[in-house]
C-alpha cells in the first residue's frame, strides 16, 4: 500500500538522523573544530601564564596547574556563556553592553576561584586578574589573526547559524539539527553608505589598489562606479532625508533655527531628529517593505529600525546580534580593548602632524579622542546587526558606516589615517562577502556616500576670529529701524529657545543668519533697514565668497566684484558663482526653496587652485557648503542594473533610483512603485527654478 505524503513513516525520520549524524561527524566539521579547540587552548594558556606572571604575590606558575586552569576556564566558560547570553538578550540595550563586558570577567573570575592550586585569592586580586587577562586575551586574538577579521567572520556565523536554526524551529522544523542552513534564493538589497566619502577619493584609492574588495568588484566588472551630485546642503541628514524619504527640501543644513518655533534644530540630537521624521515621512520610504534601518539618522519607514537617531535607543531584546556582540569574548570586550589602542593611534598621529608642520591642520585631542574608538566600535556592531538582518531574511537594509567621515573631519579627507579608516571600510565589505553563504536570501551589494569632504584651513585660522565674531562686528550699533514685530494679538511662541538678535549657525563652510526678531524671512530692503553695514561687510570679507539674500525678483547671489541674479542668471559684474563650478545656480536655488533657510545663507570662499574652503567650525575636512569635493558623492552598484538617470541630481534621485533597483528585484509592493511614479511626475511639475540645462528625473517603472 502506497504511503500518502500525509501519513507518518519511519523511515523519512531514520534517513533525517543518518544525514544529521554524517553532517556533525564530517572531517571537515571535525577538523575545524579541533582546531578552533587547539587555537583557543592555546591562547588561554599563554594569557594566563603572562597573567599569573604579572600578579604581585603569585609563586608558583607551574604549568601543569595553569593547563588544568585552562581547562576549568573552558569548562566555566561552556556553561555559563550560554546562560549570560540569555540574560544579556533579556535586558537588551545599556543592560546587555554592561553584562557584555561583565560576562567575561566574571567566567576568569569563577574560574579562578575553583582553580585546585589557589594562586589568588581575594576578591579584588581576583576581579583584577580576570581584566588583566581578557584584555590579554583580546590583544593576543588580535595578533593571531594578523590583524584580520577571521575571528569576527567566525562568531559573526556562528550568530547567523543559530538564528537561521532557531527560525527554522519557529516554522515547523526540527528542533535539533546539524545541518548548516544553505543560503536562501530569494534576492535582497544591501545599501551600505560610507559616510563622507568623494568619489574622486574612492576612485584615486583603488587605482593605488589599497581597496581589495572594492577593486576586485570593479575590475572584475561585478560592479560599476559612478558619481553623483549631492547639491546644498551636502550634509548627512539632508541626503538621508532624500535618500531615504525622498524629502531633501525639509533639512536647510546640518543646524538651523525655525522662526516659527523659537528652536535651533541640530540633527544629530535624537530628541530633534524624531521631530523631524514625521516632517519627512509619507509612508513611502526607501524601506517601507519589511526593510531595515541600521545606524542612520532617519528609518526610511523601516520595519526594524536599529541604532537610529530618529528613534533614539539602542537595540532590545528582538536584536539578538546586539546581544551576541556584546556577549561574545570576540566582539564588545575585544572592541573596546583595540579602541583604546586607536586613542593611542590618534595621540601618535596628530603629534606626527604637528612635528612635521602640516598644514592645514586642527587640533586632534577632546572630545575627537573618545570619538574616534567609538565610531569603530559602532561599525563592528553595525556588522553584526547586519549580519543578524541577513540570516532572518531582510529584504533590504541600509546601514551607515561613519569611520571614515570622523577621521577626515579631524586630519583632513586624503591624509593617511583618514586612507586606513576607509580600507578597515573596504574589509567590512569583504567580510559582508565572506558571511553572505549564511543568509536567508541572495543578497546584492550597493555602496553610495552621502557627501564628500572638502579639506582647508578654518576660517578663523585665516582671519583671526569667528564667523560669529565678524558678523557680530558687522551689526555692532546697528538696529536703527524695526519691522512688523509680532503683535500682541498673535499667540506666544512656547518652549522657545532664548537667542541672540543675530543668529549665526554654522555647517561646515555653509552658514546660516537669523534676525530672530522676526517671524517671517526678511529680503534684503529689511535687513539693510535694520542693520546696514551687514550684507556689505560680510561681501567684502575676504573669507566669504557668497552671501545669499532675496531680492524683489529673487535670490540674488553676491561677491566681492559682482552678483548673480538666481531665478533669471542674469550677472552684473565678475560672476561670483564661478569659483563653485556649473551646478551652483541649480544648488543654490534648491536650496533657497528649503524651509527655514535663514535670512542670509554664506558660502566661505573656495580656493580656485587647490578647490580649499575656509570651513566656519574648526574642521580641516568639512562639508555642508559649495567648494572642493563635498558635493560630490559616489554610488557602486551592480554593472548590470540599469541606471535610469545617467546623471544622478541631488539624493532625491539617489532614493528613486533606488526604488526602482528594489522593484526590478521584486522587494518594492506594485503599490509602492507607483506612488513613487506619481511623486516623480508632481514634482517634475514643481519645479519651476530649476535651470533650463539641470538635468531631470526620468519617470519611475515597474520592475
Amino acid at each position: 500500500m502506497a504511503i500518502s505524503p500525509h501519513e507518518p513513516s519511519a523511515a523519512p525520520p531514520l534517513r533525517s538522523w543518518r544525514s544529521e549524524l554524517r553532517a556533525l561527524l564530517s572531517w571537515r566539521r571535525i577538523l575545524t573544530r579541533l582546531r578552533a579547540v587547539l587555537r583557543s587552548a592555546l591562547v588561554t594558556f599563554v594569557v594566563l601564564t603572562v597573567t599569573l606572571w604579572l600578579m604581585p604575590g603569585v609563586e608558583s606558575n607551574d604549568i601543569v596547574d595553569t593547563l588544568g586552569l585552562v581547562a576549568i576556564v573552558a569548562g566555566v566558560g561552556a556553561v555559563l556563556r550560554p546562560l549570560l547570553l540569555l540574560g544579556v538578550t533579556a535586558l537588551g540595550g545599556w543592560g546587555a553592553m554592561l553584562l557584555g563586558v561583565i560576562a567575561q570577567i566574571v567566567v576568569i573570575v569563577i574560574a579562578l576561584e575553583i582553580d585546585p592550586a589557589e594562586r589568588i585569592t581575594g576578591l579584588p586580586s581576583l576581579v583584577l586578574t580576570a581584566i588583566l587577562a581578557v584584555v590579554f586575551a583580546a590583544i593576543v586574538d588580535w595578533m593571531a589573526d594578523s590583524g584580520t577579521d577571521d575571528t569576527f567572520v567566525r562568531e559573526a556565523r556562528r550568530l547567523m547559524r543559530g538564528v537561521r536554526r532557531r527560525q527554522a524551529r519557529l516554522a515547523g522544523g526540527p528542533f535539533l539539527t546539524f545541518r548548516r542552513p544553505r543560503q536562501g534564493s530569494d534576492p535582497g538589497l544591501i545599501m551600505v553608505q560610507f559616510d563622507g566619502l568623494s568619489e574622486p577619493v574612492l576612485r584615486w584609492a583603488v587605482r593605488a589598489g589599497n581597496l581589495p574588495t572594492l577593486g576586485h568588484w570593479l575590475r572584475s566588472g561585478s560592479h560599476a562606479m559612478r558619481g553623483w551630485h549631492t547639491g546644498l546642503p551636502s550634509t548627512t541628514p539632508a541626503s538621508q532625508a532624500g535618500i531615504l524619504h525622498g524629502a531633501t527640501r525639509q533639512i536647510p543644513a546640518f543646524r538651523w533655527f525655525e522662526k516659527d518655533t523659537g528652536k535651533l534644530m541640530v540633527t544629530n540630537r535624537p530628541r530633534d531628529a524624531a521631530l523631524l521624521e514625521p516632517r519627512l515621512s509619507d509612508g513611502r520610504g526607501l524601506l517601507r517593505d519589511g526593510g531595515v534601518s541600521i545606524g542612520n539618522a532617519f528609518s526610511g519607514d523601516a520595519a526594524v529600525s536599529l541604532l537610529t537617531v530618529s528613534h533614539a535607543a539602542l537595540p532590545g531584546r528582538s536584536a539578538r546580534g546586539w546581544a551576541a556582540f556584546m556577549a561574545s569574548p570576540y566582539g564588545f570586550t575585544r572592541a573596546l580593548v583595540l579602541g583604546v589602542g586607536e586613542v593611542f593611534t590618534e595621540l601618535h598621529q596628530a603629534r606626527l602632524q604637528r612635528r612635521r608642520n602640516l598644514q592645514p591642520r586642527v587640533s586632534r585631542s577632546g572630545a575627537f579622542l573618545a570619538l574616534r574608538p567609538a565610531s569603530m566600535l559602532l561599525r563592528d556592531v553595525n556588522v553584526s546587526l547586519i549580519a543578524e538582518q541577513m540570516a532572518r531574511g531582510a529584504p533590504a537594509i541600509y546601514c551607515d558606516l561613519v569611520d571614515y567621515d570622523e577621521v577626515a573631519h579631524h586630519a583632513g579627507p586624503a591624509r593617511p589615517e583618514s586612507m586606513r579608516q576607509l580600507e578597515s571600510l573596504d574589509r567590512m565589505l569583504g567580510v559582508l562577502e565572506r558571511l553572505a553563504p549564511e543568509a536567508a536570501r541572495r543578497y546584492h551589494l550597493v555602496v553610495l556616500s552621502d557627501h564628500g569632504q572638502s579639506q582647508g584651513a578654518t576660517f578663523r585660522q585665516r582671519y583671526g576670529e569667528s564667523l560669529d565674531e565678524v558678523v557680530e562686528r558687522f551689526s555692532a550699533g546697528d538696529e536703527a529701524e524695526t519691522i512688523e514685530e509680532p503683535t500682541e494679538s498673535e499667540p506666544p511662541v512656547e518652549n522657545a529657545t532664548p537667542v541672540a538678535p543675530l543668529l549665526v549657525v554654522s555647517s561646515g563652510n555653509l552658514a546660516l543668519v537669523y534676525l530672530t526678531k522676526f517671524r517671517q524671512r526678511l529680503d534684503r530692503a529689511a535687513i539693510d533697514r535694520v542693520y546696514p553695514r551687514l550684507i556689505h561687510g560680510l561681501v567684502a570679507h575676504p573669507g566669504v565668497g557668497l552671501v545669499i539674500v532675496r531680492g524683489e525678483d529673487g535670490p540674488i547671489a553676491l561677491g566681492t566684484s559682482g552678483r548673480h541674479h538666481l531665478r533669471d542668471g542674469i550677472v552684473h559684474g565678475v560672476d561670483p558663482l564661478l569659483p563653485y563650478g556649473p551646478r551652483a545656480r541649480h544648488d543654490l536655488l534648491r536650496h533657497q526653496e528649503a524651509e527655514h533657510v535663514g535670512d542670509l545663507v554664506l558660502i566661505s570662499c573656495v580656493d580656485p587652485v587647490t578647490e580649499e574652503v575656509a570651513a566656519f567650525e574648526e574642521l580641516v575636512g568639512s562639508h555642508g557648503g559649495l567648494g572642493g569635493w563635498q558635493t560630490e558623492a559616489v554610488l557602486v552598484h551592480p554593472a548590470r542594473w540599469p541606471v535610469t538617470d545617467t546623471e544622478l541630481d541631488g539624493p532625491d534621485a539617489v532614493h528613486h533610483q533606488l526604488v526602482e533597483w528594489l522593484a526590478m528585484l521584486g522587494l518594492r509592493t506594485r503599490s509602492a512603485a507607483a506612488d513613487e511614479t506619481l511623486q516623480l511626475e508632481r514634482e517634475a511639475q514643481e519645479k519651476i527654478f530649476e535651470s533650463p540645462e539641470s538635468p531631470r528625473l526620468s519617470r519611475t517603472h515597474d520592475g
